[in-house]
């Protein structure tokens, strides 16, 4: 079972809503903090340990600032991301570039911070010798595909993903590299996302470890770091239990010792690149209910949308509701929490047991501080909303002012019509 937690006592929130308007989304800046040192410390016994902070997850440089304080690096999958890595600190081989279908011009970006370039595709080796020069240190994601079961509606089963090198492929990759200059390597994966099973996720390190004892006796190279990838699930339901971090740690160091050790790799840095598992669980959407509706159905309508937090449209993923002043009221009402735009899977909930709902309420969906504002996008002309940080001593933090129509029409031209 897992707490569903508020950032802060009804009240304040209460007054954090009066004071800033909604909606928002709202990070608490110590659960945040205190979370990456448990990481950390679950990892403490591995070689150089490094997490990749997934910007995609949070991009908000307030954030990642908190992440490179608590010795994060960056996992980066375009320009902007890259650009905002650099922002804040984040230097050289701290930032992991795993992109696809990439653009010359975002390599030649990476290249020129000397982030890790992690290919996603064994043309991409020509690709970027051919045009900009590869570097000295090359890193490839691997995809098992039938080698190994895993995947879900968010990142495709190995076999149908779009992503990464077969097994065959690797091999070959490295021996192409190496003919033309690559010192270093480097291995990555990443076959499952929102994984609670701590065993699935130790049973990635076992074939990451196998692979690189596998290179090794094959090409004679020594990898320099295997990074297991992110897909570190968080509990979305109270019903579910969030994984032991230090079970994890723990499992992945048995694997490391009883397969890397022996083969003499054992200075191979381990490298994770969690996003959803880092700030997921310490960020809230916080809006009013401003309509109610009843027909077929029993509706509340937010002064939010999917604009502010896609994946329950997307995905049918599950987001916990609290309705501040109303947590310990029974669960007598059944309604679809829904938003403002022309689509019909524009909901927050469906059929979802609540509290009964009065307009001028305050609806907090919990879990949104990955995939929640990053995903955020303009259909309907819809503006995203402001981002605030509950800071370790109790202030509230305006780190993303919410957007206007002057930056909605800020690409348009009406001059001429």
């Amino acid at each position: 079972m897992s707490v569903k937690k508020l950032p802060c006592n009804a009240s304040e929130l209460e007054a954090i809503a009066k004071e800033f308007g909604t909606p928002f989304h709202i990070y608490s800046e110590k659960a945040i903090r205190e979370n990456a040192r448990k990481l950390h410390q679950a990892f403490s016994w591995a070689p150089a340990f490094r997490e990749h902070y997934a910007i995609k997850a949070l991009p908000n440089p307030y954030i990642l600032k908190i992440m490179q304080e608590e010795g994060c690096g960056a996992d980066c999958s375009s320009l902007p991301e890259l650009i905002l890595a650099d922002k804040v600190g984040m230097k050289g081989e701290e930032i992991c570039f795993t992109s696809n279908d990439t653009p010359i011009a975002e390599f030649a970006a990476a290249k020129e911070l000397g982030a890790v370039l992690n290919l996603d595709d064994i043309t991409h080796i020509d690709f970027i010798d051919k045009q900009i020069g590869l570097p000295e240190l090359i890193s490839f994601r691997y995809n098992p595909g039938p080698l190994r079961e895993g995947g879900n509606a968010i990142i495709g089963n190995p076999e149908e993903a779009k992503y990464g090198l077969t097994h065959s492929q690797v091999f070959e990759a490295i021996e192409i590299c190496l003919a033309r200059g690559v010192k270093r390597f480097g291995m990555h994966t990443m076959i499952v996302s929102n994984e609670l099973n701590v065993e699935f996720l130790i049973g990635t390190a076992t074939m990451m470890f196998k692979l690189a004892v596998e290179i090794k006796n094959k090409t004679g190279v020594e990898l320099e770091f295997v990074n297991l990838g992110g897909g570190i699930g968080i509990p979305y339901k109270p019903e579910e239990k969030d994984v032991d971090l230090f079970t994890f740690g723990k499992g992945v160091k048995a694997e490391y010792e009883k397969i890397m050790v022996p083969a003499g790799l054992d200075k191979v840095r381990i490298c994770l690149e969690s996003g959803r598992m880092m700030t997921g669980p310490y960020g809230w959407l916080v809006a009013k209910a401003i309509h109610t509706k009843s027909i077929y159905k029993n509706y509340i309508g937010l002064d939010a949308c999917m604009a502010h937090l896609m994946r329950p449209a997307l995905y049918g993923s599950y987001h916990h509701i609290t309705v501040l002043g109303k947590e310990d009221k029974p669960l007598d009402h059944i309604y679809d929490v829904a938003g403002s735009l022309c689509e019909n899977n524009d909901k927050f909930a469906v059929d979802r047991a609540l509290p009964e709902i009065n307009i001028g309420d305050t609806v907090v969906i919990h879990d949104t501080g990955a995939h929640g504002h990053a995903m955020g996008f303009n259909y309907n002309g819809k503006l995203r909303c402001q981002e605030l940080l509950l800071r370790e001593n109790g202030k509230v933090e305006l780190i993303r002012r919410a957007e206007t129509l002057d930056d909605l029409f800020a690409t348009l031209d009406f001059s001429n019509l």
